[in-house]
């Protein structure tokens, strides 16, 4: 990942607000990220943080699934590494929806990728767990 990208800095810095419990700076900083990204990679990056702080599970679900819709068009294998983390939260999105056959064609992808997640353990979010 590039440090030095401007949305890979917004998202670090959200990431800090969030460790340091404020979360509205979080929201904010990430989706700053999303609203300045001009190409797949950074708006891969900056969709997987805004889904964190989704008001429903369906918004949750949208935004995980637009990671994973721009990191399939970028060509350049930059977002390679990315993908367990994207599967493990399509997995987690889909399971708290209650659609457990998407969850795990999702956690199944994650884990041939090397990434095992519990799914039987999802009282804690799969975002809190797996981050890009």
């Amino acid at each position: 990942m590039d440090i030095n990208n401007p949305i890979v800095k917004l998202c670090m810095e959200g990431t800090r607000a969030e460790f340091e419990k404020r979360i509205n700076d979080a929201r904010i900083l990430y989706q700053q990220a999303w609203d300045v990204s001009t190409n797949d990679y950074e708006a891969c990056i900056a969709a997987h943080y805004v889904a964190r702080f989704q008001e429903s599970p369906e918004e949750t679900l949208r935004w995980n699934q637009l990671a994973l819709e721009h990191a399939d068009k970028v060509k350049d294998g930059s977002v390679k590494d990315f993908y367990p983390s994207l599967y493990v939260n399509l997995g987690y999105s889909h399971e708290v929806l209650g659609n457990q056959f998407e969850a795990r064609k999702y956690y199944d992808l994650a884990e041939s990728l090397g990434l095992i997640h519990n799914q039987s353990n999802s009282q804690s979010s799969a975002a809190e767990d797996i981050s890009l």
